[in-house]
């Protein structure tokens, strides 16, 4: 039988699906656990990531929300050969160091995107640096994203930013509804790649930086990189990969 630490969203579907889960599979400590399992949506998955990632246990997701883009679907009779068949896929999160207008320090990490926004009523007044040089002087606008190839499917593609393979060793750097330059589409960068956002305006035009959902207000200056140090292996199911729901977005029309 498989043994595995299981965390359960809080909600009738999730604990539903936790009561079947026990039938079939024997809940042990984190300590003598070889996975966790979360029941559970994306924004429950990120959270719990991030909260026991450095147990450097692998990770098996089951859906209890909506789409589960992180996630696995949920049948019965098949999680013991959906979880023993399982692969492991491995994502690094990006690092964003804010400074606020306290000059206080903060760093969090981020497994879908980084997202800079404005705080206020007044657009936000940004300038994007890419290692040493100028990505763009100054973008005014609702604000910008930088995002993993595992989130450009999520707020990233909802802004019109590029889907990005998994495999692709790139990031991408979006615009949220920018007003000058009205025509900027952003710009996929290297996963090496050093990002510097200033805020050119803090007194008129506050912005926040979101890493994934957590917020932090009043920012002066942004620095975003992928923090190879961490990883996060994710199991997939054969027929839930990540790569293949990245493939089925790519793919996919949109009708009204």
């Amino acid at each position: 039988m498989i043994e595995a630490y299981i965390i359960c969203y809080k909600n009738k579907v999730s604990e539903r699906i936790y009561y079947s889960l026990i039938k079939n599979i024997k809940e042990v400590s984190l300590k003598k656990s070889k996975l966790i399992i979360v029941i559970g949506g994306d924004g429950f998955m990120l959270q719990t990531l991030k909260k026991f990632h450095q147990y450097k246990k692998p990770f098996y997701g089951v859906n209890s929300g909506d789409y589960g883009f992180l996630m696995n679907k949920y049948n019965s009779s098949r999680i013991i050969k959906d979880i023993s068949s399982s692969k492991a896929l491995s994502i690094h999160p990006l690092e964003m160091i804010v400074r606020n207008k306290l000059n206080k320090f903060k760093k969090i990490i981020a497994i879908n995107e980084v997202s800079i926004l404005r705080q206020s009523r007044q657009a936000a007044s940004l300038s994007i640096k890419v290692g040493s040089g100028f990505l763009i002087k100054k973008l005014r606008g609702d604000g910008m994203l930088v995002s993993t190839p595992a989130g450009s499917t999520a707020y990233n593609l909802s802004v019109h930013g590029p889907i990005l393979n998994l495999d692709s060793k790139k990031i991408a750097i979006t615009p949220v509804s920018p007003f000058r330059p009205r025509r900027w589409k952003g710009k996929v960068v290297s996963d090496k790649s050093i990002i510097s956002i200033n805020n050119l305006n803090p007194q008129k035009r506050p912005i926040m930086a979101v890493a994934d959902n957590i917020e932090i207000k009043n920012v002066k200056n942004i620095k975003v990189s992928t923090n190879k140090k961490i990883v996060f292996n994710l199991l997939y199911s054969k027929n839930n990969s990540l790569e293949k729901k990245i493939k089925i977005e790519q793919l996919r029309k949109e009708f009204i």
